[in-house]
């Protein structure tokens, strides 16, 4: 009877099912006749073994089961679906970012049913609008929601002295629009309020999810860009102006990493609206007690002060990156190429951005710029280095001839000399007292070949940039007026340099008369680039440098008289290379000695004749960069005609 009631209770079990209540009829069955069978001072042990039969049975039939009835039935729970997201994007001028910060959008890491777009645009002199509507035109059947907001006039506002300009009519508007925005997100139960401006580059794909995460009713994440402009303020005076605190620069620089409590976010924040104290959040109108700048920004974080809510802002990551806001004065062509310098720096980090596939994007029409030859020097092994040049340089818009750079690791002692090639007697690195190496050997060869091209196609001005090599802002523009004031000015000139390190830092350079942004070169290091005419091709070859070789950027201080070793000049004549030098310059590295990534095909190498001698940047000390004294104030070139694209480049904050 004991088995009986045991067997029962089991059968009747959540996890019976079919097959196991079989198994226990059968093994039911089976053990009343053995228990039969058996004399009755057995009958103990049988009762054990009955019970231990029927425990190993109900395990074996443990799992998802139907049950008798309907209430028993078992299933996982489903996951909680993604919080609804409100995203406002307020645009104007916007037709040279959009593709960009489009594709951005498109490629968050969420699931856009789950996301509501509100986008609003007015006061356009270019094709935002278009953009914008063909946009979500395609897009739309992919979100939860969609509100569009266009108002095709006016093109500008009546007290504006240009597109970049500022008034309080147009801060009103934008609060005003950014305001509606809040409101029908709240309307619409969102549990989070999402603003981004429309030249904000998201290029993490899971910012939303990480700032989520951080549980605050307010959170920034902090946008890089090419100064030490950034989404966030970490001090403010009384009168709710910026103002710079020593905790700003550490956070920028990320040397102290988190979510940290400011005074002020803006252009790219996210809202939790299911926190309590954010419904007394609001753009406008302005608190009664508001005293403060007639600003958007400042406007909502003084009622974000009044509702006890903190601001907060992270930067555990890169989140993405925006341009440096111009000037009143500046044009739109000045705001597009700042916006294009934010897309060519996310290059130097990461893969490229990659426009929408929802809208269609101007061809674009490289050229050489007036050169009649730009030479873009790379290793075939650093085939990374090649594609973001290309990249890059496809992004402004200029055409170039790859040159396959000698890779000196590959050359043994009898290609040395089969090329007629003859170290200069005497020479040491100043910094590391060593011989020279075989990247620095393949380095100078390769521009060597250049300079014979030039010479052999008589090429008249050409222009010759390596792969490791950053572009500053407005660089196209600049450049090309520096060319167009040199041949206006009628400048004899046989080498400029665009990138460079000034090596004497005692006194400044003598600026060259009535041409803006010119120097002339005193001793410098490197080769990033440079322009290079004919006759000063000619002149670096009528020498015969492969006779007497020392690292290319020796070489040239030399050949135009400014090296400070004399027993290395007194190997060559003439030494009448004109050199001169932008200032500032339009191109700078990559990466510096030591920076992470930092990776020298020409220091980590080999001794040219000798294999077995490794050679390396001190890492250390990182003696060639660092060890360089920093220009005093007396040393600045600081009486060098300045134009105008240079003033805005300067401008941080």
């Amino acid at each position: 009877m004991w088995v009986f009631t045991f067997l029962s209770v089991g059968n009747k079990s959540k996890t019976g099912s079919p097959v196991a209540s079989t198994l226990f009829a059968i093994s039911f069955r089976l053990i009343s006749r053995l228990s039969a069978s058996f004399p009755p001072v057995l009958c103990p042990a049988m009762h054990w073994f009955v019970f231990l039969l029927s425990a190993v049975l109900a395990m074996l039939t443990v799992g998802p089961a139907l049950g008798y009835f309907p209430e028993e039935r078992w299933n996982p729970e489903s996951p909680l679906l993604a919080p609804r997201v409100f995203l406002a994007m307020v645009c104007r001028n916007s037709e040279h970012s959009l593709p960009y910060f489009q594709g951005c959008i498109d490629r968050l890491n969420y699931p856009k049913d789950r996301i509501a777009l509100w986008v609003a645009t007015d006061h356009n002199t270019d094709n935002t609008t278009a953009v914008l509507r063909e946009w979500l035109t395609k897009v739309q059947s992919l979100y939860h929601y969609v509100e569009w907001r266009p108002q095709e006039e006016p093109s500008e506002y009546e007290d504006e002295e240009g597109p970049k300009h500022w008034t309080n009519l147009r801060y009103e508007h934008v609060m005003k629009l950014r305001q509606a925005a809040l409101e029908t997100a709240r309307d619409m139960w969102a549990d989070y309020f999402l603003l981004v401006d429309c030249d904000n580059l998201l290029t993490n794909p899971d910012v939303l999810w990480k700032l989520m995460k951080e549980n605050k009713t307010v959170v920034a994440p902090m946008m890089d860009s090419r100064a030490a402009y950034s989404n966030f303020w970490c001090g403010m005076t009384s009168q709710g102006y910026y103002k710079r605190t020593p905790a700003y620069m550490p956070i920028r620089r990320r040397e102290r990493q988190g979510c940290f409590s400011v005074p002020m976010v803006h252009s790219s924040f996210l809202v939790d609206l299911r926190k309590q104290a954010s419904t007394q959040l609001a753009f406008y109108p302005p608190h009664p007690d508001y005293s403060w700048p007639f600003d958007d920004v400042i406007v909502f974080a003084f009622s974000a002060r009044m509702a006890d809510v903190q601001m907060y802002v992270c930067n555990r990551e890169t989140y993405g990156y925006f341009p440096v806001p111009l000037r009143s004065h500046n044009s739109l062509q000045d705001d597009a190429d700042s916006f294009l310098h934010s897309v060519l720096e996310v290059m130097v980090r990461g893969p490229p951005i990659e426009p929408s596939v929802y809208v269609s994007v101007p061809e674009k029409q490289p050229d050489k710029m007036g050169f009649d030859e730009v030479f873009m020097i790379n290793l075939l092994r650093r085939s990374d280095r090649r594609e973001r040049m290309l990249r890059t340089l496809w992004e402004q818009e200029i055409t170039c001839k790859i040159i396959n750079a000698v890779d000196g690791r590959a050359l043994n002692a009898s290609q040395v000399q089969a090329l007629g090639i003859s170290m200069l007697p005497g020479y040491s690195d100043p910094y590391h007292g060593r011989p020279l190496t075989k990247g620095e050997l393949g380095c100078f060869l390769s521009h060597y070949n250049i300079w014979t091209e030039i010479v052999e196609r008589g090429l008249q001005t050409s222009l010759v940039i390596e792969d490791d090599l950053r572009f500053e802002v407005f660089f196209k523009r600049r450049l090309q007026n520096l060319m167009l004031e040199v041949k206006m000015q009628g400048l004899d000139w046989d080498l400029i340099y665009i990138g460079r390190k000034r090596m004497q830092v005692d006194h400044p350079e003598k600026s060259v008369p009535k041409i803006h942004n010119l120097v002339e070169a005193d001793y410098s290091y490197w080769t990033l680039g440079y322009m290079m005419s004919l006759q000063g091709a000619k002149k670096l070859l009528r020498v015969e440098p492969l006779s007497k070789m020392l690292p290319v950027d020796e070489f040239l201080p030399v050949m135009y008289n400014k090296h400070p070793v004399e027993d290395y000049m007194s190997h060559f004549e003439p030494r009448d290379l004109r050199a001169f030098s932008a200032e500032p310059l339009l191109v700078y590295p990559t990466h510096y000695t030591g920076d992470l990534g930092y990776i020298s095909d020409t220091e980590t190498s080999t001794v040219w004749d000798n294999e077995t001698v490794h050679t390396d940047w001190d890492r250390a000390r990182s003696h060639k960069t660092r060890e360089q004294e920093e220009l005093s104030s007396e040393a600045q070139n600081t009486d060098v005609l300045q134009s105008p694209l240079d003033s805005t480049a300067r401008d941080e904050l």
